[in-house]
């Protein structure tokens, strides 16, 4: 598993499980506990959550699924990268330090990794900066960051936040079909040491079964939403966290971190799916 290396110092692995639509329904609880917790045995080490999934439901089975690998010995908490994130409208100086602790009860946890602003709201930026920043000085965050940012909105938040030299993580939908972000968000984040966290990296599952993927896929003699993972993951700053249940989906995501594309491969994908010319607005979902 490659990592990337984080402003501050420390490294994030290039590949995580996401959680988006977990924890909605108390009927589907039992299995998402399972698939969290079948991807800490197969090696996983990287978790993205939010208070809004699920409303907080997300959070729960997480911190359910943690807390019973730790006991069982099959992982260590230091090994793991939590991340989760406030939603806009709490994202006031207070309400930041509120959600934080509530998260933090439901994931069972002491402190989060990496805790992420969901997206821009009402609360300006240099407030929730600063709260995000107390945040970390108390150890309750490891490192801080943001959520569906564009390339103005991160200029914004350089100016609110001194420079925005320790947010370490912008998270956006990015992957093969929806390249947008490689205009000009990619790059400012790639000059000054940011990664970039791609979420929905396989388009919510609709590349699985694009035709031209699949062509390549049975050349390679692996599955289109494979080619469409290692697509992303070919790109040196990004990090991928595709959501998984099935145990079969959960071992093709992870070995998709270890398939390299060849430059043919590249060259044919962006045919397929061809990057941008222009500024877009930044997609989200």
């Amino acid at each position: 598993m490659r990592y990337l290396d984080l402003p501050g110092g420390s490294s994030i692995p290039s590949l995580g499980l996401g959680t988006w639509r977990m924890g909605e329904a108390a009927g589907h609880r039992k299995a998402e506990v399972s698939a969290v917790r079948a991807a800490i045995d197969m090696g996983y080490r990287l978790i993205d959550t939010a208070e809004m999934y699920g409303e907080g439901g997300a959070e729960e089975l997480v911190g359910q699924a943690v807390a019973d690998a730790i006991r069982a010995g099959d992982v260590r908490r230091e090994d793991l990268f939590i991340v989760s994130k406030v939603y806009p409208h709490n994202a006031s100086r207070k309400g930041t330090s509120a959600a934080c602790a509530r998260s933090l009860a439901r994931l069972g946890l002491d402190r989060i990794d990496l805790y992420l602003l969901h997206w821009r709201g009402e609360h300006p930026l240099a407030e929730t900066c600063d709260a995000l920043r107390t945040l970390a000085a108390q150890g309750r965050i490891r490192h801080w960051g943001v959520s569906n940012f564009d390339t103005d909105d991160m200029e914004e938040l350089a100016d609110a936040g001194g420079d925005a030299a320790d947010c370490a993580v912008n998270q956006v939908y990015f992957s093969a079909g929806e390249r947008g972000a490689e205009f000009s968000l990619l790059p400012w984040l790639r000059k000054r040491g940011m990664p970039m966290m791609a979420y929905s990296p396989i388009d919510q599952g609709s590349l699985a079964t694009d035709a031209g993927l699949l062509k390549i896929a049975q050349r390679l003699d692996v599955t289109a939403a494979q080619v469409a993972l290692a697509w992303v993951l070919s790109r040196p700053t990004v990090v991928a966290i595709p959501k998984a249940v099935r145990e079969a989906h959960l071992r093709e995501n992870l070995a998709a971190a270890d398939l390299e594309l060849s430059a043919a491969d590249l060259a044919e994908i962006d045919s397929l799916h061809p990057p941008p010319r222009r500024k877009s607005p930044l997609a989200m979902i």
